[in-house]
């Protein structure tokens, strides 16, 4: 099943221009070193939901930016959270074998060959960012989309998440503390992906607070989706291990508040992301539809 098959059709073309742009920016298979490039593009092209790029052409969108301005940065940030999947599924990490469906790449490739796929789609981000003649004339604008990339992906972003996340197996955090865990590790790159994209449509200091509300909202919610997912769903569906974190002893939404609560604090959530984009109007529909999405998905 398309696990975007909820979408409607704009964000769907969306998807799809993501697609084709990510196969372009990506080494080519055949060429030399060809194992490393063929583990990189099984890690990014292997499906997935692509919320991430979808929030950088809706954020920009909302403020009238056109989308060939915002491919580089969709892109970048779909290889920073491919190359984040390809480390945490790693043994070291979250020890999973099944990913959007399939295998994961250190199941295919080998654990030293996911660590340098990892390690390359990491650096193909910033390049492509550095490289994208959309930004050569306004070089405020993309050493400010760099700044805002790098510390989604450092000790303050997904990789300090991460670390807080492996040091909570077994414990018991509280509320506050699960979900500043989350908002480092998951959210940091969605509040980045739609920092980035009203970053390129020149969006106002005032716009920019509150879409870096709606982020905060929209990455949170989606986490406790993820975290109901786990329980509830099926690995078949899911195109990941069900109940792994249950069975890893991790700290999740329903262990520490309940499934009632986990779906009443994710209806807060959602309707916090939907009210900081009000003033937007339709002009913010996309990033609405995304944020009903996140709380909503089946994947």
């Amino acid at each position: 099943m398309n696990p975007n098959s909820k979408l409607g059709p704009t964000l769907q073309a969306l998807i799809l221009r993501a697609e084709q742009a990510l196969d372009r920016c990506l080494p080519p298979a055949e060429q030399s070193p060809a194992a490393l490039h063929r583990a990189m593009r099984y890690a990014v092209l292997g499906g997935g939901k692509r919320l991430r790029p979808l929030l950088v052409y809706a954020a920009a969108h909302a403020f009238g930016e056109s989308d060939p301005q915002l491919d580089a940065a969709a892109c970048a940030v779909e290889l920073i959270h491919a190359y984040s999947l390809v480390h945490d599924d790693l043994p070291a990490m979250d020890d999973d074998a099944l990913r959007r469906g399939r295998p994961t790449c250190h199941i295919v490739f080998g654990e030293a060959m996911a660590i340098l796929a990892g390690d390359a789609l990491q650096a193909l981000a910033f390049e492509i960012l550095a490289d994208d003649p959309a930004h050569q004339t306004d070089a405020t604008t993309g050493i400010a989309m760099l700044r805002v990339l790098s510390r989604a992906c450092g000790a303050e972003g997904m990789a300090g998440g991460q670390s807080l996340d492996l040091a909570a197996v077994g414990q018991q955090l509280t509320l506050a503390e699960l979900e500043h865990m989350h908002a480092l590790k998951t959210g940091a790159l969605i509040r980045a992906s739609v920092q980035m994209g009203a970053l390129v449509a020149r969006a106002d200091a005032e716009a920019l607070q509150a879409l870096d509300r709606y982020a905060h909202a929209v990455g949170l919610a989606f986490q406790v989706r993820d975290d109901i997912l786990d329980v509830e769903g099926e690995s078949a569906v899911l195109g990941k291990t069900a109940g792994k974190d249950a069975a890893a002893a991790k700290p999740t939404f329903p262990s520490i508040i309940g499934l009632d609560a986990s779906r009443a604090r994710l209806a807060e959530l959602i309707e916090s992301a939907l009210a900081a984009i009000e003033p937007l109007g339709n002009k913010g529909s996309l990033l609405a539809e995304l944020a009903r999405y996140a709380g909503h998905r089946a994947h």
